[in-house]
Formats: structure tokens, sequence, C-alpha cells
């Protein structure tokens, strides 16, 4: 199997972001992942803190380079939840601030899923329960895994996460050569 994990790649470009895939350990021992899919969309899996567990494909959201090698991204969840990320690969760190809304913050076991096929329950939830104030979580992260997936690869996040999933991917266990996902 091949060595996925590039951590020695040199971003510079837009186009040297854009069908990355990246694992990251959070300061506060939240471990994500995250897939820049296009220009305008990411995937992301959750495999630690207060949502894990959670999963979302093809997620809109503002992706710009600032300067050569440092990437903004930010979006809003149907959740509500706000998100922003900033990549700085070439160091091999991240800062992301989540803005929860109260309602996440109190109930998170209801956003522990594949998002996509239950958008209406984050709709009903955000009417249901309070939204204010927001659990504001901005912290530094560690990027443990950075894969050169392509753009628009549906396989990169394409099933819920389990324990070992991140330790397979960083252990070349999850994806073949042409980073398709392995044991479907």
């Amino acid at each position: 199997m091949a060595d996925m994990n590039n951590m020695n790649k040199t971003f510079k470009t837009l186009d040297d972001f854009l069908g990355t895939h990246f694992i990251y350990t959070y300061d506060n021992g939240w471990e994500y992942e995250w897939y820049a899919k296009n220009d305008h969309t990411v995937d992301y899996r959750i495999h630690g803190g207060m949502v894990a567990g959670r999963w979302v494909t093809d997620q809109k959201a503002d992706i710009v380079m600032l300067t050569e090698g440092i990437y903004k991204i930010s979006w809003t969840e149907p959740t509500g939840t706000d998100v922003a990320l900033d990549f700085l690969p070439n160091e091999g760190k991240m800062h992301g601030t989540i803005f929860f809304p109260k309602w996440v913050e109190e109930h998170p076991e209801i956003t522990v899923t594949y998002q996509n096929e239950h958008i209406d329950v984050m709709h009903d939830a955000r009417e249901k329960y309070a939204t204010y104030p927001k659990l504001v979580v901005p912290e530094f992260a560690k990027i443990t895994y950075m894969g050169e997936a392509g753009q628009n690869n549906d396989d990169v996040i394409s099933e819920e996460p389990y324990d070992a999933m991140p330790d397979d991917i960083r252990n070349g266990k999850y994806y073949d050569e042409n980073y398709k996902r392995l044991n479907r």
C-alpha cells in the first residue's frame, strides 16, 4: 500500500489546497477529518469531541486563499452552527472557530448522524430549541494527515466514522493507490 500521507507537500496556490484531505487534532483533543472537495464544497467527519460521530458531505462553503499557502474556509450548517477554519498546511497547523448554537451545546446527540439524511431534523431542532448564547470554541490544531484525494472524490468521506478510522487512514489501510475506499 502506498503511503497516502503527504505531509511534505508545499502549498502555494488555491489549486494546491483543493482536493486535499486532512486529519487534525485540536489542542482540546477533538479530532476532525476534513476534505476540500472543490472550490465551494467541503466534506467532513468528526472523530472526537462533543459531536463525535457526526459526518457531512457536500456542505457549501466559502473557500479562499488569504496569501500563499494560507487558506480560510467558512460556512453555516443547517444546525445553525457557524464554522471558520484557517489552514496553514505548510506549517502543519490550522485554527478553527466553531460557533455552536445553544441547542447543539445542550443536545449534541441530535447532530451525531449523517446530517445529509436528516436535514429536517436539524431544522426542527434549530426552531425548537434556543440558539443563543452561542458556545464559541476557538482552538489551534495540529495537522496529522494530508492526502491528495483530488477534487470531487466521493470516496473520501463516504461512511460514518468508526474508532480506528483516523489511524487506518494515516497508516494507509483505508484508501487504495487511486484514493478509493477499500473494504466497501
